[in-house]
């Protein structure tokens, strides 16, 4: 047989389906080892930035190849072909693409977008930067509302001798908690989607929340930084940046914005029945384009949006790139451990399960909140997200009813928790970099912690006694 009819033997047989593409990983047939490779690349999320930064950075996507090939390679020496092929094709079109994808048209859009201008540093202009930016977070993201207001936080502080407060709590509120009320604010809560949740549930569902805890944090931070300012009185420095309006640039960047939340709704409601098999995987057309979209829009807002404006930003497309390559493997190594949560009390993770349930074996929303935000809190948010998700059953119709506060436990966890570490979630690195950058004194990685420990901790601990 020739080499170019194999080629198309192959192709065909990759396209076309098969009963062995639904068959998918039986997760009770798997050990516990298969978990190794997903804890191992989180690990290195977790650990690279902070403890040897210049490896990482210029090495991160060999680090992602060695341990997306420990659980590609293995897979196929160990599970026949189709199905490990179906696997690899319904993460990659059907869960990857489109997750990123939306990442890159919000990280677009976000940087187009440039607030000019100095306030007068206050406790009340403080408090109501840090308020609106944690409403943006959910409209924009919390990385794109992260990088739309800290450096106008910081301009507007830079006379002050404490200051670094105004940044922690900008990584609480603004990168973190303001992100938890719709599945543009958060990368998790966009795969709960994915999986089946509702674009407005986590809305319905968490406003209040939400509300309590983001405004128990804002009501610390007023009381914290009436209190600096007045202990510094008249022995300010002169401030290096007047006072001078507040102008927005990049405006279009609003409108391509509604244009994302337009094509999400879009998904989400207009079911024609045209679907796609590609190697076992069903794509959509309304969800082809939805991606179809977000490609547009990130390049009609580089196009529409003057250089200049994202100049002033700092925009680059460095963030973007290593989210990109470090979610493909955690999309990869993944896999495995979501067929084991699958499995339930058969697979590898059934005294996780246990962990989770109440004696009579009912869920328990309370234990899902913390472990879901212990695990947030040291790696990333979304792949512990989709594991508690799969562990609470996976079922999106299920969880949105009967079981709506252990998906409301899961999600604010997830999103919340994420501010208890700078390696949490990932905007909270990037303006801790920024504010370095600019001349704030932040607190080290376990200073950090110090304040994560003081002031958020116990916000958890009363928001789970009133909640969950």
């Amino acid at each position: 047989m020739t080499i170019s009819r194999r080629l198309i033997l192959t192709l065909l047989a990759i396209c076309l389906p098969s009963p062995a593409f639904a068959s998918g990983l039986d997760g009770a047939q798997l050990s516990v080892l298969w978990a190794l490779p997903f804890i191992g690349i989180l690990l290195c999320i977790a650990t690279g930035p902070v403890f040897y930064p210049h490896v990482w950075e210029h090495h991160l996507g060999k680090f992602t190849l060695f341990w997306s090939a420990l659980i590609v390679i293995p897979l196929f020496l160990a599970v026949d072909a189709p199905t490990v092929t179906s696997a690899l094709a319904h993460t990659a079109f059907l869960e990857y693409m489109p997750f990123i994808l939306l990442l890159l048209a919000l990280f677009t859009v976000a940087g187009g977008i440039y607030l000019e201008g100095n306030l007068h540093d206050s406790p009340l202009s403080n408090t109501a930067l840090l308020g609106i930016g944690a409403v943006l977070a959910s409209i924009v993201g919390t990385t794109g509302a992260a990088m739309i207001l800290i450096r106008p936080l910081i301009r507007a502080n830079d006379e002050r001798q404490y200051n670094a407060h105004v940044v922690v709590f900008f990584i609480f509120l603004v990168a973190n908690i303001g992100g938890a009320l719709s599945p543009l604010g958060d990368p998790p809560l966009f795969l709960g989607f994915l999986k089946g949740v509702d674009f407005f549930w986590t809305t319905q569902h968490l406003w209040l929340e939400t509300l309590t805890t983001g405004g128990i944090v804002l009501a610390v931070f007023c009381v914290l930084d009436i209190y600096f300012h007045r202990r510094e009185g008249r022995a300010r420095k002169k401030d290096p940046t007047p006072d001078s309006p507040l102008k927005l640039h990049g405006k279009i960047n609003l409108l391509l914005l509604a244009v994302i939340i337009a094509a999400i709704l879009m998904s989400a409601k207009w079911k024609p029945g045209i679907a796609f098999n590609v190697a076992g995987a069903e794509l959509e057309l309304q969800d082809l384009l939805r991606d179809a979209i977000f490609v547009l829009v990130a390049i009609a807002s580089i196009r529409l949006t003057r250089k200049a404006d994202r100049d002033a930003n700092g925009f680059s497309w460095g963030p973007i790139r290593e989210v990109a390559i470090l979610f493909a493997g955690i999309f990869i190594c993944i896999i495995p451990v979501m067929a084991m949560l699958q499995a339930g009390s058969n697979g590898a993770f059934a005294n996780l399960l246990a962990l989770v349930s109440r004696a009579d074996g009912s869920a328990n929303p309370a234990a899902y909140f913390w472990l879901t935000g212990a695990l947030s809190s040291f790696l990333d948010n979304a792949p512990t997200y989709l594991v508690f998700f799969q562990l609470a059953g996976g079922d999106p119709q299920v969880l949105m009813t009967t079981q709506a506060a252990v998906l409301a436990a899961i999600s604010s966890g997830a999103v919340y928790m994420g501010a208890n570490t700078y390696i949490g979630n990932a905007p909270n690195f990037m303006v801790y970099a920024i504010a370095r950058e600019q001349g704030v004194k932040m607190p080290s990685f376990f200073g950090y912690m110090i304040w994560s420990s003081l002031v958020l901790l116990p916000t958890f601990v009363l928001v789970t006694w009133l909640f969950f």
